[in-house]
């Protein structure tokens, strides 16, 4: 199985992540779970680390805290989204936390589906040709050719190969 690398970053203080954070954190795992089932057919696998950013270095780039990367690019590049912050709470201090603005709407906790959009557009990008036939996939054309017109012939329909 291809692995498909999702990062989730946030601040913890003390053992405590602000509630934008722990409710962002559900949402992911709730995703992952789903993505895995919707991937495994094509043969790649979602992989959830979560990292800790301390204190200081959310003080430094509060910007950090609470950002997903899925397949080595942040979900705002998949998205097409906008990065955003506003005020939090208090385990972030006075900082303000990232939010993400997608069609117009701005998140401070990132929801299931967008994860899930994010998710199979990776994946269809990590598919390479040819992936589906070699998990076992068929069609009506997985018999000819490369350099063969696909097109049902009445002999693959009365085969049942071609529906």
């Amino acid at each position: 199985m291809n692995q498909m690398p999702i990062v989730w970053k946030r601040l913890v203080k003390g053992s405590e992540t602000c509630t934008r954070c722990g409710d962002t954190g559900r949402e992911l795992d709730a995703a992952v779970a789903k993505l895995a089932a919707s991937l495994r057919p094509l043969g790649i696998e979602p992989v959830l680390e979560t990292q800790e950013i301390d204190e200081e270095a959310f003080k430094a780039n509060p910007s950090e805290s609470n950002r997903v990367w899925i397949a080595g690019k942040p979900i705002e590049e998949w998205l097409g989204a906008n990065v955003g912050m506003s005020r939090c709470c208090s385990v972030c201090g006075d900082s303000d936390c990232r939010t993400l603005e997608v069609d117009g709407r701005t998140y401070e906790t990132i929801p299931e589906e967008q994860f899930i959009k994010a998710g199979l557009m990776a994946g269809s990008q990590m598919m390479t040709p040819g992936s589906l036939r070699d998990k076992g996939a068929t069609s009506c054309c997985s018999s000819t050719s490369p350099a063969a017109p696909c097109a049902p012939t009445p002999e693959r329909t009365k085969a049942g190969s071609c529906t």
